[in-house]
């Protein structure tokens, strides 16, 4: 299944896409795609999607999953862009948090905060937790994964490697954690160690990549995370991105107002987003 949630932002509902690439409303059958209904997508997968009411006309996208607990995000998880940010590729997953207040739709603006002169972009792989998972083994570990998404992980480098302290006050900033078009179910992901990605800025390819280079995989990421604390149902994992990214470039470029931002994994649709001033 392909679930989303579409409609104003802070009023979404929930939805689906049909075979047909169709928008299908769920409501009156779950209140959103989040939390407990995350746990037991069994209910969804049994309904006539056929009698499902079509959402005629254009309507804005939200963030695919709603009511998300935590934002937790892999650096320098693949090694081609460790080598790109001058980094090593560390002995261990480096975890970082983005704040919920982040999280968007996939085609909203991208904020350039007042004061920012790094804003950066960065293609990743997320997945989505359906099930609680504390000391779980890779082995059962994707049992506690709901689906997967797109996400542009849009980054201030000043503000993650300039100012002191944690990566978070340069990933935290309003907007700068767009998520889906879609999850995608598990059952529809053969293998989410083998998607290609990639992300372009004013219709220029900047990355080009796939998940087979990342350094931890998805499996093992539950695995690790759930020793430090418990995983709950709606909570957010990006695994991290391939080269190409802004800082990366010589000399490095950064996005400004009025550039458009377009990314894509196979499988998991698209994004689209304008770049404005925050004002």
């Amino acid at each position: 299944m392909k679930l989303v949630r579409y409609g104003e932002r802070g009023a979404e509902q929930p939805g689906l896409i049909d075979a047909e690439g169709r928008l299908r409303s769920l409501v009156g059958h779950v209140p959103d795609i989040a939390g407990a209904v995350l746990e037991d997508l069994g209910a969804l997968r049994a309904l006539d999607v056929a009698a499902l009411p079509l959402v005629e006309g254009e309507v804005r996208l939200g963030a695919c999953v709603g009511g998300v607990g935590k934002f937790i995000c892999i650096g320098l998880n693949y090694s081609d862009h460790a080598a790109e940010s001058g980094m090593a590729v560390p002995p261990e997953p480096v975890i970082f948090a983005k704040f919920t207040s982040a999280i968007c739709g996939p085609n909203d603006p991208i904020l350039i905060p007042r004061g920012s002169v790094k804003t950066d972009w960065e293609v990743e792989l997320a997945f989505v937790i359906g099930k609680r998972a504390k000391h779980v083994s890779e082995a059962d570990a994707l049992s506690h994964v709901a689906g997967y998404c797109l996400a542009n992980d849009v980054s201030e480098r000043a503000w993650q490697t300039e100012r002191s302290g944690q990566w978070s006050k340069g990933k935290g900033s309003d907007n700068f954690g767009p998520l889906g078009p879609w999850l995608v179910t598990l059952d529809e992901i053969a293998d989410p160690q083998n998607l290609p990605m990639w992300l372009e800025v004013n219709g220029e390819r900047m990355q080009q990549g796939s998940t087979t280079s990342m350094v931890y995989g998805v499996a093992y990421l539950v695995s690790y995370l759930s020793q430090f604390f418990t995983l709950h149902p709606g909570d957010v994992i990006s695994t991290g991105t391939p080269p190409g990214v802004g800082m990366g470039h010589k000399p490095p470029r950064y996005l400004k107002a009025g550039d458009v931002v377009t990314l894509g994994i196979d499988g998991l649709g698209t994004q689209r987003q304008l770049c404005v001033d925050e004002g």
